[in-house]
C-alpha cells in the first residue's frame, strides 16, 4: 500500500513535470524550442551510440590518439550532436594545428549550429593552413570555404569578397552560386 502511494505521487510530479514543461514550451520561439529539441535528441542518440561510447573510452584513455578524436568527432557529426562534435574538432587543433582538415570541420560544424561568424573565421583558418603540397587534395573544400567567405563579406568588404570568390572559382569554375557572387561583388 505505502509503495503504491509513493508510485501514484511520482506518476502525479511526473505529469505536473511534463505539462508544467509542456505548457511552458508553447509559450517559446518554436524555432528556438525546435533547435533545442534537436540538440537534445542528438546528445541523446550519441549517447546511446555505441562507436562514440568505445570511441570516448579510447579517447579516454590516450587523449592524444587524434585517429581516435578523428572519428570520434566524425561520429558526433553523423549523430548532429554539434556541440561535443564542435569541441572534439577543437581538441584536434590543440593537438595537430597544422592541420587544416580539422579548422574546415569546425567551420562545417558552426554553420550547421547557426554560427556564421565562427564559420567564417575557421574557414578563413582552414584557407591559411593548407600547404601548397596539399592544393589539388583539397581544391573542393578551399573552393567552398572561399565561397563561403566571399558571400559573408560581399556586402562589408567588397574588395575582400572578389579576391575569395575568384580563388573559389579557380578551383571550381562550374559553381553556379559562386558564379553569381563573383556577378554581384564585380558590378
Amino acid at each position: 500500500m505505502k509503495k503504491e502511494k509513493v508510485n501514484m505521487k511520482t506518476r502525479a510530479l511526473a505529469a505536473a513535470a511534463f505539462f508544467g514543461a509542456l505548457s511552458f514550451g508553447y509559450a517559446q520561439n518554436t524555432d528556438s524550442a525546435k533547435a533545442l529539441e534537436q540538440t537534445e535528441a542528438a546528445v541523446q542518440t550519441a549517447a546511446q551510440n555505441p562507436a562514440i561510447t568505445a570511441l570516448k573510452k579510447q579517447t579516454e584513455a590516450n587523449p592524444e590518439d587524434t585517429e581516435a578524436l578523428v572519428k570520434l568527432a566524425t561520429a558526433y557529426q553523423e549523430a548532429q550532436d554539434w556541440t561535443n562534435a564542435l569541441g572534439t574538432w577543437q581538441r584536434i587543433s590543440k593537438l595537430l594545428p597544422d592541420w587544416a582538415p580539422s579548422y574546415y570541420s569546425q567551420a562545417y560544424v558552426y554553420q550547421n549550429m547557426k554560427d556564421e561568424a565562427n564559420a567564417q573565421a575557421s574557414y578563413e583558418k582552414y584557407i591559411a593552413a593548407v600547404k601548397p603540397e596539399e592544393l589539388e587534395a583539397n581544391k573542393k573544400n578551399l573552393a567552398y570555404a572561399h565561397f563561403f567567405v566571399a558571400y559573408k563579406l560581399q556586402e562589408s568588404d567588397k574588395e575582400a569578397a572578389k579576391q575569395h570568390i575568384a580563388k573559389s572559382l579557380e578551383y571550381d569554375p562550374t559553381n553556379a552560386e559562386a558564379l553569381k557572387v563573383s556577378e554581384f561583388v564585380n558590378k
